[in-house]
Order: C-alpha cells, then sequence, then structure tokens
C-alpha cells in the first residue's frame, strides 16, 4: 500500500524521468459534448464534437499507464488535479491520442504533462497529478459519503 494509504512511504521516487504514458480511442457520438447528460435544460444544447470532460479522461488514462508498474497489490492511482486547456474541437471519426510524460513528485503526488492531438494536430494540453493509493481505502470512504 502506498504512502497516501499507510504512512508508510512508497514508492520513493517514482517512474523514471520522462516516462511516456499515452491512450487513444476514435470520436464516437457517445464521446461527444451533445451527448453529455447532465440535467441539461431544453436550451442547453452543445455540439456534436470531442467533450473536453472525454479528453481529460484520455489524459488521465496515460498518466495512469505510466504509474501502473509501480502498483502494490489492492493499489490504484486516482487523479487529483488537472489544470487543462482544450485548444480545438474534433469531430467524429477522428483519432485522438493522449500523452502523459512524468514530470516529477509534488509530495505524495505524481506530476505529469499532459496533451492531446488528433490527426490535424494539438487540441489539448495542460498538467495533471497523481496518486496512489488503497482501492479498498478508495472504496471504503465513498460508501460511507453515500446517501
Amino acid at each position: 500500500m502506498s504512502e497516501l494509504a499507510t504512512g508508510r512511504v512508497h514508492p520513493v521516487g517514482g517512474p523514471e524521468p520522462n516516462a511516456l504514458g499515452t491512450a487513444d480511442l476514435i470520436v464516437q457520438q457517445s464521446d461527444c459534448a451533445s451527448d453529455l447528460n447532465v440535467g441539461n435544460a431544453s436550451d442547453e444544447k452543445f455540439p456534436a464534437v470531442f467533450a473536453t470532460t472525454r479528453m481529460i479522461a484520455l489524459m488521465e488514462m496515460a498518466g495512469a499507464r505510466v504509474l501502473k508498474p509501480l502498483l502494490q497489490e489492492g493499489e490504484m492511482s486516482v487523479g487529483v488535479t488537472v489544470d487543462i486547456i482544450h485548444s480545438a474541437a474534433t469531430p467524429i471519426g477522428a483519432k485522438v491520442t493522449a500523452t502523459a510524460t512524468y514530470r516529477g513528485r509534488d509530495g505524495k503526488l505524481f506530476v505529469f504533462d499532459v496533451v492531446a492531438h488528433d490527426p490535424a494536430g494539438e487540441i489539448g494540453r495542460g498538467t495533471h497529478k497523481r496518486a496512489i493509493i488503497s482501492r479498498e481505502r478508495l472504496m471504503s470512504g465513498a460508501s460511507k459519503r453515500a446517501l
């Protein structure tokens, strides 16, 4: 278990400097802002382009893949912060690739530079921080928050 989960220091360092993780997908209708249903009012229509939330999820997956070799049994990595700019729209059918580059530690957190591209170029970039935690502790804490 990790330092966040038990107080024990694990891992001491982190991945190799500049370690890369990637994740990609072909944009489907379900990946579009137009398909986000968050209690939208009838006058809140969004375009059928790649949603910012989906781009962030892809960036998080890329970072998680960098940390995967560090995980011990019962551990997982979770996103803690994102500071992202979504700078270009991507249409349905285009391939989006996110890359996370390990930058180092910020205390208990693992820091990544993240960038996403489609065939026409960059669509977003920013910084993402992740933590390694006990899966059991996460689920226990979540269940205490249920109504």
